[in-house]
C-alpha cells in the first residue's frame, strides 16, 4: 500500500468545486471517490457532510480513504468534536532521525505569546501555520492578535477567507459564507471577530490551484500584491496551515514554500511560527511530543527558551523559527463513527475501516481558553429525539447565518455534553442533518 499524504486545502476546494472538473479528478482517483466528491458537494451543511462521509468512507477503494478520511476529521473538527477529529485522522509530521530534543538543564519553558510578541518586535512579517483539523492549533493566534496589534501590526492575513465578503468587516463577524468550510469552526470564528475588533485589516489570499508550487506561489504573489505593494512599510500576520510557513524548501518535497516565495517578493525576512511539527495524537503515542510535555508540562501553549542564550528552539531553524508545543487535551474518551488503528497517517499504512460507537461525550479542557470561556451543560433533550442534531450557540446580538461561537454534535440520544461560552447571552439553536430546527432556546451565561 503506497505511504499516504496530507492533501492541501485547496485542493479539497477544488475536489468540491463545480462537476465539470470530474473528469481531472477521475484522472488521479477511482469513479467510487469521485462519485463522494459530487456528492459531498451536494450536501446542505456540516452535519450533512459528517453523514455522507459516515456512509460513503467504507465504500471507497483503500487507496482513496485518506483524503475522504481528511475531510472528515476537518468537518468533525467543525462540528466541535475535536478529540473525534485527532483521532480520526491521527496526522503525525516526520522527525529528523539525527534531532535532537530539548532537555530541561538547558532550556526552560515560556509563554508562546509573550515570547514571541517579543520576538515579533523585531519583524515585520510573522506568520504562524495550523493543523486544519485541529483547532487547538487556533488558540495561539487568537493570544497573539492584541499583542501584535499593540505592535503596529496592521494586516492580519487567513487563509480560509475567501475574499467575496464585501460585508465582513463591517459586520464584524463572520458568515458561513464568508471563507471555506474550515471558517465554520467556532474558533476560527473568534480569531476572525476579535481581529476586526482590534482594527486589523483583514486579507484573503488562498490560490485556487491545483499543483504544489502554483499555490504556493499565488499565495504569496496575492500577499504580496494585497498588502506591501499597496503599504511598502506594513506589518503583517499570517494565519496559515502547516508548511506554507517554512522559509526554505523541505516539507514540500522540491517546491517553495508560501513564506519562502515572500520573502523574495517582499525582501522581508519572515519570523516563521510552527505547531504542527510536535503534535498530540488520540491515542496517545511514547514519541517526541509526550517526550517533551513531559519534560516541559505546558499548561498553555509555550516555547522553549535557551537557558544560556534566550533563543528559542527550532526543531528544524532552517525551514522555520520557533516551535510550539500545545498541552494534552486532558480528556480521554471520544465519541467516533471510526477507529483507526495506532498508526499514523503521514508514517505509516492504514488498516481497514471499522465502525464503531462509543458515547463519552468528553471535550477537551483548552475550550475554557485559559478561562475566558464557561462550560454550560446541554444534553440531547435540545435534539427532540431526533439525531444526528448539531447545537449551535449563537451571539445574541448575531443572526443564525454567523459563525457559532460554539457549537457541538450529538450522535445518538440519551447523552450530556457542554458548551463553552465568554460570560453573556446566547441562542441555542439544535437542526438536523436536512438543516430544520429542531428546537431554540435563550440562555445567559453568568460569570464564575
Amino acid at each position: 500500500m503506497p505511504k499516504q499524504r496530507l492533501f492541501p486545502l485547496a485542493f479539497i476546494a477544488m475536489c468540491l468545486a463545480a462537476s465539470s472538473r470530474a473528469p481531472a479528478l477521475a484522472q488521479d482517483y477511482s469513479p467510487a471517490a469521485v462519485d463522494m466528491f459530487r456528492g459531498l458537494k451536494q450536501q446542505p451543511n456540516d452535519l450533512a457532510r459528517y453523514d455522507y462521509l459516515f456512509g460513503a468512507i467504507p465504500k471507497l477503494p483503500v487507496n482513496d480513504q485518506q483524503l475522504a478520511m481528511q475531510m472528515f476529521a476537518s468537518v468533525e473538527n467543525e462540528l466541535g468534536l475535536y478529540n473525534e477529529a485527532l483521532h480520526d485522522f491521527p496526522l503525525k509530521s516526520r522527525v529528523k532521525p539525527d534531532t535532537t530534543l530539548p532537555t530541561p538543564s538547558e532550556w526552560k519553558a515560556a509563554d508562546a505569546a509573550e515570547a514571541i510578541a517579543r520576538l515579533a518586535s523585531d519583524h515585520r512579517l510573522v506568520l504562524i501555520n495550523e493543523a486544519h483539523h485541529d483547532a487547538h492549533t487556533r488558540l495561539l493566534t487568537l493570544a497573539l492578535l492584541p499583542r501584535l496589534r499593540a505592535l503596529g501590526f496592521d494586516y492580519f492575513a487567513v487563509e480560509a477567507l475567501s475574499g467575496k465578503d464585501d460585508r465582513l468587516a463591517q459586520r464584524g463577524y463572520p458568515v458561513e459564507e464568508s471563507g471555506t468550510m474550515y471558517l465554520h469552526e467556532p474558533v476560527y470564528g473568534e480569531i476572525v471577530r476579535t481581529a476586526l475588533k482590534l482594527g486589523f485589516i483583514l486579507v484573503a489570499y488562498d490560490a485556487d490551484a491545483g499543483a504544489t508550487q502554483d499555490r504556493e506561489a499565488g499565495q504569496a504573489n496575492n500577499l504580496y500584491r494585497e498588502v506591501f505593494a499597496r503599504d511598502p512599510h506594513a506589518k503583517l500576520f499570517v494565519h496559515a496551515g502547516y508548511a506554507h510557513i517554512d522559509k526554505a524548501r523541505g516539507r514540500l518535497g522540491k517546491a517553495q514554500p508560501m513564506a519562502m516565495y515572500l520573502q523574495r517578493l517582499s525582501g522581508i525576512e519572515p519570523l516563521s511560527i510552527d505547531q504542527t511539527q510536535f503534535r498530540e495524537q488520540i491515542p496517545p503515542e511514547q514519541d517526541a511530543y509526550r517526550q517533551l510535555v513531559t519534560d516541559f508540562p505546558p499548561d498553555g501553549p509555550i516555547v522553549l527558551v535557551n537557558r544560556s542564550t534566550g533563543q528559542p528552539w527550532s526543531a528544524q531553524p532552517g525551514l522555520y523559527d520557533v516551535n510550539v508545543l500545545l498541552p494534552p487535551a486532558d480528556t480521554g474518551g471520544v465519541q467516533s463513527g471510526f477507529i483507526q488503528p495506532l498508526t499514523t497517517v503521514h508514517d505509516a499504512d492504514r488498516d481497514q475501516l471499522q465502525l464503531v460507537r462509543r458515547l463519552e461525550k468528553l471535550r477537551p479542557a483548552w475550550l475554557t481558553l485559559r478561562g475566558e470561556r464557561i462550560p454550560y451543560a446541554i444534553g440531547t433533550t435540545l435534539c427532540r429525539t431526533t439525531f444526528p442534531c448539531v447545537v449551535d450557540a449563537h451571539y445574541s446580538d448575531e443572526p443564525d447565518e454567523a459563525v457559532a461561537a460554539d457549537r457541538y454534535a450529538f450522535m445518538q440520544g440519551d447523552a450530556t455534553s457542554r458548551l463553552y461560552l465568554r460570560p453573556g447571552s446566547y441562542r441555542l439553536r439544535a437542526r438536523d442533518i436536512r438543516g430544520r430546527t429542531l428546537s431554540r432556546q435563550v440562555i445567559t451565561v453568568g460569570k464564575r
